[in-house]
């Protein structure tokens, strides 16, 4: 039996804040399967957007293992870790993270010159790609035109330009409204149906209806589903 397609062991990010030692993460073992999707629930501060900043070799945990399809990104430096980023994943963030100056489509094709796409080629790929994301009649519109929905389909779109097998989405219906949140979750969904491996930080319990798999992480730790429910319980009475 080979290592599952993501594969944690005794992961942990300790970093010192005002003197003391914040534990984000403090020994999370985690297997996740090619073509899951696997939602990370928990509250601010419960270590869940560190997991996936380190998933997604953007920051180097204290200790413990991180392999992708059997590569040690905690091995890696950092070189092999932008390559292996950009061959492998694709990063959906909550603040969306567009260029303002740029239009939607130069916003998607960019990050293909970094792989040396032909001008032509890149255009073609970044529409069909909005198209993708339902977006293909506002290719030409800067940010400030899009509402929030379209800006992170957009992101999305731009996610996808090097056909990524894992996608990495913090918080990604954090800056939008219901209904714009809610269509973004059809579209990850939808990325999911098709083959990929989606990874979903977020603290909006809609998304767990599209999930395969569920994390829940309390104080950089694992807790069982009841442990979390328990403790969600316990921090509303006090407020």
């Amino acid at each position: 039996m080979g290592k599952s397609f993501i594969h944690i062991v005794g992961l942990k990010k300790h970093f010192e804040m005002g003197g003391q030692i914040v534990r984000a993460l403090d020994g999370v073992d985690v297997q996740i399967e090619e073509g899951t999707f696997t939602v990370v629930m928990g509250p601010s501060g419960s270590g869940k957007s560190t997991l996936l900043y380190l998933l997604g070799g953007l920051d180097r945990p204290t200790s413990g293992e991180i392999a992708i399809e059997g590569e040690r990104l905690d091995q890696m430096d950092e070189n092999a870790l932008a390559l292996f980023r950009r061959r492998t994943m694709g990063f959906v963030f909550q603040s969306f993270n567009l260029v303002t100056s740029m239009t939607a489509l130069d916003n998607v094709a960019f990050p293909m010159q970094f792989a040396g796409v032909a001008a032509s080629l890149r255009r073609e790929r970044a529409l069909k790609l909005l198209n993708q994301v339902g977006l293909g009649n506002r290719a030409d519109h800067r940010p400030s035109e899009l509402s929030g929905g379209q800006q992170q389909r957009v992101a999305i779109a731009r996610a996808l330009v090097n056909d990524p097998k894992l996608i990495l989405a913090d918080e990604p219906t954090g800056n939008l409204d219901t209904t714009s949140g809610s269509a973004i979750m059809h579209v990850l969904s939808d990325l999911h149906k098709a083959g990929r491996t989606v990874l979903v930080v977020t603290h909006d319990p809609r998304m767990t209806r599209f999930a395969t798999h569920k994390i829940h992480l309390l104080d950089g730790h694992i807790v069982s589903e009841a442990e979390y429910e328990a403790a969600a319980l316990e921090a509303m009475s006090v407020e």
